[in-house]
């Protein structure tokens, strides 16, 4: 199947999208997942070929650090690149502010493997965020 993976304001849409994963899925509390960087990140929105939204994530910058967060996939989506779609979109676009030195994400501890594919390493101790193991994986630009 092909998804496309586009740039978007439908912050509703990726916000739907996250309570579906992380919220009723994996049981993340809604005041976990709702914060103030919704309004100041650049969202990507992944859809399907009928356009139903299957992914999303988000990107933003602090200082010369750009970060990668929100990163999620529907299930009936997993498994099929889409996750590696979404990545490397947001990793081209952090490529492109060339002010940028690093590119962090807080990666859930069972996805440490796929990061590691796009060249993040591990950084420090594991910490819990919504009551899930993660660690904080760096990559330089």
């Amino acid at each position: 199947m092909k998804y496309s993976v586009q740039k978007t304001d439908d912050i509703a849409a990726c916000i739907a999208l996250r309570i579906a994963v992380f919220v009723e899925e994996q049981q993340v509390p809604m005041d976990d997942e709702i914060d103030d960087l919704d309004d100041v990140a650049m969202h990507y929105l992944a859809r399907d070929p009928d356009g139903k939204p299957v992914g999303t994530a988000r990107i933003y910058e602090v200082g010369d650090v750009g970060k990668i967060g929100r990163v999620c996939v529907v299930a009936s989506a997993r498994g099929t690149g889409l996750g590696r779609a979404l990545i490397d979109t947001c990793l081209r676009e952090l490529q492109s502010h060339p002010h940028l030195t690093t590119i962090r994400i807080g990666a859930q501890d069972h996805a440490i493997g796929f990061y590691e594919s796009f060249g993040f390493k591990v950084v420090g101790d594991g910490y819990l965020d919504g009551g899930i193991p993660h660690h904080i994986m760096v990559r330089a630009l």
